[in-house]
């Protein structure tokens, strides 16, 4: 059986470039089918409700994921409101701020996953330009993965598609990531790579209540401008805990990776030189 799969991405942030990537990093799963629907960078009410409106009605898919920042904004609001209307099951993947609605989510009959170490970028035009917005994503995508958020979401959806496949009916994810299930995913054998790890994860999340500083509650260019680039200079080192936590466990021949099969199954491995199984 081929699972289809929906995922509608409105605005950004740091999963979003990946959450289809991560179910099929090979490019060779036999079980699954992706369609992908955005709206770029924006994620107004008009433009969230096109393209979640296309998603349900023209593509019909098993299952829809709706990923993009603060799920308590008008623009994902109206995509809850459609989702919960319709009959396909439906999960919300946001940022911290979706702490706020994790209830009127599932409420509204949708499944949700809460990233707390995805943090809003610091979006003053006087420091941010494509540059910085890049760099900043790029270190934002190694925080996420290198702690195990990324793996956390990717299991939850890889169950909902086993769900599919066996006929069963999907148990919509309720998660909150915290750096306690994110370091747990990633399987860590040296603890000092766990610790790396787990410092990188709160880091991260300071970066977002800095940036909210930043952005919208100083309003003096002078302040704000130091206040946002200082959250960026923490995202970078929070990248670079990262990466030592990732060279220590290549030191121990003990890095966990869970690669999928060409059916599916998320398979395991740690030592370099062995086949995952």
């Amino acid at each position: 059986m081929v699972v289809k799969i929906g995922i509608i991405k409105c605005g950004n942030i740091g999963m979003s470039p990946v959450i289809d990537l991560a179910l099929d990093e090979r490019a060779d799963r036999k079980d699954i089918d992706v369609r992908v629907l955005g709206s770029g960078a924006k994620m107004g009410p008009e433009q969230v409700e096109e393209v979640t409106t296309k998603m349900v009605e023209e593509i019909k898919p098993d299952f829809i994921i709706y990923i993009g920042p603060n799920p308590t904004a008008p623009g994902p609001k109206k995509a809850r409101e459609i989702l919960s209307a319709c009959d396909i099951p439906a999960v919300i993947i946001g940022d911290a701020p979706g702490l706020r609605a994790k209830d009127e989510i599932a409420e509204q009959g949708l499944g949700y996953i809460i990233i707390k170490c995805d943090p809003m970028i610091g979006a003053r035009r006087q420091f941010l330009d494509p540059v910085e917005m890049a760099m900043f994503n790029s270190d934002v995508l190694r925080v996420l993965a290198g702690t195990g958020a990324l793996r956390v979401v990717q299991n939850a959806i890889d169950a909902m598609i086993e769900s599919v496949k066996e006929g069963k009916e999907i148990e919509l994810p309720k998660i909150v990531i915290n750096e306690t299930k994110a370091v747990e995913a990633m399987e860590f054998t040296n603890p000092y790579a766990k610790a790396k790890a787990m410092a990188a994860f709160v880091i991260a999340e300071k970066v977002a209540d800095i940036d909210v500083k930043g952005c919208f509650m100083t309003k003096e260019m002078e302040k704000y401008i130091p206040i946002v680039a200082s959250a960026h200079e923490m995202i970078r080192y929070a990248a670079k805990l990262v990466d030592e936590a990732r060279e220590l466990e290549k030191a121990m021949d003990a890095v966990s990776r869970k690669p999928h099969a060409a059916d599916g199954k998320i398979l395991s491995k740690t030592r370099l030189m062995e086949k995952p199984e």
